[in-house]
């Protein structure tokens, strides 16, 4: 669980950092950028649920 609060936080900092970015220079690249930190952070992180309720199932 601790892994899944740093990356949410550093996603969280990543993807402001990119929308920031984006609003001052109004380059689309950021916006691409932001994008998809946010996708492979969503995966990243259904990937470590999935792993979690395996782990409960193997108890089981």
């Amino acid at each position: 669980m601790l892994l899944l609060r740093i990356v949410g936080i550093l996603t969280v900092i990543a993807i402001g950092s990119g929308i920031l970015a984006f609003l001052v220079t109004r380059e689309q690249r950021y916006l691409r950028l932001a994008g998809r930190i946010t996708k492979y952070a969503l995966i990243f992180t259904l990937v470590v649920l999935a792993l979690f309720a395996l782990e409960r199932l193997v108890v089981l």
